[in-house]
């Protein structure tokens, strides 16, 4: 095993290859995919229905895939009083990075004089949203019709 080097103040290490076949496996996750890339199964898309914009997101909403939503959303939260629905209920998990855009969203929203509507279904996904308050804040809905039907 080679050791890592330790660079001067301000100088970036040299990281030795990876080896995968020393990682073990985490969350169903093949080894290969645990080192420098990383395979995301995220998918986001946007419609308009009526005067709302329904942005639909699918997998697990973290650091590499939240830009992909925040480029769907952003445009629609800036509307004047935009209305917006996430449906967050074929996403498994959701970081802080996730987390982030919502809030993002619901700002940008809330200025422009709209609302902002979530549909979560995971366990996994609401304790987030309990444990970090942002269930007081933003409005989340069981179904999409549901959310539809909040405004």
């Amino acid at each position: 095993m080679q050791q890592p080097t330790i660079a001067p103040v301000g100088e970036a290490a040299e990281e030795p290859p990876c080896d995968h076949r020393r990682h073990a496996p985490i969350v169903r996750r093949s080894p290969d995919t645990l080192c420098h890339s990383r395979d995301v199964d995220f998918t986001v898309a946007s419609e308009r229905v009526g005067e709302r914009t329904i942005v639909t997101a699918s997998g697990e909403l973290d650091a590499y895939s939240a830009p992909a939503l925040q480029a769907q959303v952003d445009p629609a939260s800036q509307r004047p009083a935009a209305s917006l629905v996430v449906d967050l209920s074929d996403v498994g998990f959701i970081d802080s990075t996730g987390l982030g855009v919502l809030v993002a969203t619901l700002k940008h929203v809330r200025e422009a004089g709209g609302t902002l509507d979530v549909v979560a279904v995971a366990p996994r996904v609401l304790k987030v949203f309990a444990i970090t308050g942002l269930d007081a804040v933003i409005p989340l809905h069981a179904t999409l019709d549901a959310a539809l039907a909040a405004h």
